[in-house]
């Protein structure tokens, strides 16, 4: 299955990255791009394990980070929508597509 970042998606992985290499250190930075592609290998194989969420999106949550991964599965193609904090601003990338 091909996957796609959304720009925006990846600009709020790239800034939370930098945010947990830079407050903590660099280890949860490299910890937290790893989780994110463990969760994409884990979408493109089966993408009907994220619960169904708002606007045709589904949602999978990051493994010890406060993220979920925001997604659309089309026809041979997995769309990442966001990475969306679990407490901050919902459903701020609805515009999205």
């Amino acid at each position: 299955m091909n996957i796609v970042l959304h720009p925006a998606a990846a600009e709020e992985l790239q800034a939370a990255a930098i945010f947990y290499a830079t407050q903590a250190n660099r280890q949860l930075g490299a910890a937290l791009l790893a989780e994110f592609e463990r969760v994409l290998t884990l979408l493109a194989g089966q993408p009907e394990l994220g619960s169904v969420w708002i606007a045709e999106t589904r949602r999978f949550a990051l493994r010890r980070f406060p993220f979920n991964v925001v997604y659309r599965a089309q026809t041979g193609q997995l769309l990442i929508v966001a990475l969306a904090h679990h407490r901050r601003r919902p459903g701020y990338w609805r515009h999205r597509s």
